[in-house]
């Protein structure tokens, strides 16, 4: 028979991580502890050594793996359809911390997943007695539309261990149900008629951290912000959110780039995309009719949609490909958003790190309907004139895109950000076909994601394994972890070892990116001082004789255009521009 002494004594020795080597997510002893005897301490204490926390709504459990502990599905808020998050409702007992959380509801129709109540976060931190950590807020990817905290290929776990951080990856709500800007849902707060849904999540979450990470062994006065793709570009909104400020410390936006999207243009989008649920469901015999209905500000609209199954909202759009007009979203409204957007000259000023890859553009080329099949059947490489074509878009989509994800930023934002560095990054790893296969390196590169195994060790999809296990890919990878430890502790990426990575000094000259590489033997780290422009590399691409004008065209106006990237090449090449 256990008493209640012994009882406490065992459960110590279970929850501490290293105690015995059996998988630590099997517990029975806990089954033994009666749910209404446990005590929420609204106070959060300071970190114990233990794989069960408190927090301000509960305990919850996590698992050790490997050197890292972690917690997974820890809800940081609850939120009503279209409706501003709110702190998350107490618990009783232990939550299960060793499974994931409920994703956002996204997909197509019939082919849906998750669920609208998603917000919750994982909580990684390295296995040891350690306070005060960084803490890295992590956005994840997927034009807002879908993905998840378990972001794909990003060792998280890794990450947390190597740089001596904590990692929060979120999940928050996507799509039109994190988005939506129509007019019928401006009944409630300032903040929820801005129709920037998805951005209050990042924010409840931020409170969370504040509120609760001492517990993990966390500094709440040192959060990073960051996140890839879509979610770089989060953090770049969060750096013009006037209801974010103060609210983080540094920020990291990974193949980010400044996007927001004006409101009436963006009603007008979703309009066209709700009108056919509604003709039909019978309300409206066209979708003519429909869209002008869902334009307009009353009762009946509201009900409509806050009646429509999630799973329906959630299919009404198909996926953007890096394309706004397939779904805007971030809306400038002045209360979450600066009213100017990324014109403003009012910055949440922190210490800013910008990371892109060289060849970002090959992730949207290769999945692009008209190199797509050519991929699958590997013509691509039988093919010279495709060949030639695949090249020249993934050549110069690449330049262009990464020119948006960092320089461009910086050279936007730096007259009025003076009271915080920014630093720019370049990943160029991934081009060698001794080293990644002579496949990956044509078809992949430096793609639209490199971030994921130079940063946390996971190799990408798109590259064999052996890829990032030679001596200089490893020697890069550890030094980009210093790097990011360094920048989250002291907001310069600096260190002993480490190659000088200078912060910008000015708008037209000065240092630029660190590009990040490596041979088989050895990593290559070197800042790079001259600076890209986009009239440039316009010019190049109309110089360039790779491929005949009629392919060049085709290609302009079919695959590169209107990107996040493409408004002034449209405007050059005369695309039709949306």
């Amino acid at each position: 028979m256990v008493n209640k002494k012994n009882l406490i004594v065992l459960l110590t020795l279970l929850s501490f991580p290293g105690w015995m080597n059996s998988n630590p997510r099997v517990v029975s002893a806990n089954q033994l502890i009666q749910p209404s005897k446990i005590q929420i301490n609204t106070n959060v204490p300071a970190y114990t050594h233990t794989l069960i926390q408190n927090t301000a709504n509960g305990l919850v459990k996590g698992y050790l793996d490997r050197n890292t502990m972690v917690w997974k599905g820890i809800p940081y808020g609850t939120a009503g359809r279209w409706k501003a998050p709110q702190p998350p409702k107490n618990w009783k007992g232990i939550l299960d911390g060793t499974k994931p959380g409920p994703i956002a509801i996204q997909g197509a129709i019939g082919k849906t997943t998750g669920q609208e109540e998603c917000l919750n976060l994982d909580v990684f931190r390295p296995n040891t007695t350690e306070t005060n950590l960084p803490v890295l807020l992590y956005i994840h990817g997927g034009n807002n539309q879908t993905g998840s905290s378990a972001q794909q290929s990003a060792n998280f776990q890794q990450l947390a261990e190597k740089a001596n951080i904590v990692v929060i990856p979120i999940n928050h709500r996507l799509g039109a149900l994190g988005f939506n800007p129509l007019p019928a849902l401006k009944e409630g707060t300032a903040e929820e008629n801005s129709g920037n849904y998805a951005v209050l999540d990042f924010v409840r979450s931020l409170d969370w951290i504040k509120d609760n990470i001492k517990s993990f062994g966390g500094d709440p006065d040192n959060i990073t912000i960051s996140g890839f793709s879509a979610g770089g570009r989060d953090v770049m909104a969060l750096l013009i959110s006037p209801i974010a400020k103060g609210k983080f410390q540094k920020a990291i936006s990974i193949s980010g780039g400044m996007t927001v999207s004006d409101m009436e243009w963006a009603q007008n989008i979703f309009a066209e995309h709700f009108a056919p649920l509604v003709v039909a469901d019978g309300i409206k015999k066209n979708e003519a009719e429909a869209k002008k209905w869902l334009l307009e500000k009353n009762q009946d609209v509201r009900n409509y949609l806050m009646d429509l199954p999630a799973e329906r909202v959630a299919a009404a759009f198909g996926g953007a490909s890096i394309r706004m007009y397939k779904f805007p979203h971030l809306y400038p409204d002045g209360v979450v958003l600066e009213k100017k957007g990324f014109d403003t000259k009012t910055y949440n000023q922190v210490p800013l790190m910008m990371i892109t890859g060289t060849n970002e553009f090959s992730q949207f080329a290769k999945t692009d309907p008209y190199f797509k099949p050519a991929i699958a059947d590997k013509t691509i490489f039988t093919n010279p004139e495709l060949a030639k074509e695949y090249r020249f878009s993934t050549k110069y989509g690449s330049k262009l895109y990464g020119l948006f994800n960092a320089e461009e930023s910086a050279v936007k934002m730096f007259d009025s950000y003076k009271a915080a560095p920014i630093y720019t990054m370049a990943i160029a790893y991934g081009g060698n076909p001794l080293l990644v296969s002579k496949e990956s390196a044509f078809i992949t590169g430096a793609t639209h994601g490199i971030w994921r195994p130079v940063i946390t060790g996971y190799p990408t999809g798109g590259f064999p394994d052996y890829a990032f296990a030679n001596k200089g890919a490893l020697a890069m990878i550890a030094q980009t972890q210093a790097y990011i430890g360094n920048f989250m502790r002291t907001g310069n990426p600096n260190g002993k070892g480490l190659v000088e990575w200078k912060a910008w000094t000015g708008k037209k000259e000065g240092p630029a990116q660190l590009i990040v590489d490596a041979t088989a033997d050895k990593a290559v780290f070197y800042q790079e001082s001259q600076r890209v422009h986009y009239d440039d590399i316009l010019k190049e691409m109309e110089n360039d004789k790779t491929i005949s004008e009629a392919q060049k065209e085709f290609l302009i106006k079919n695959v590169l255009n209107e990107r996040w990237f493409s408004k002034k090449l449209d405007k050059h090449f005369k695309n039709k521009i949306h």
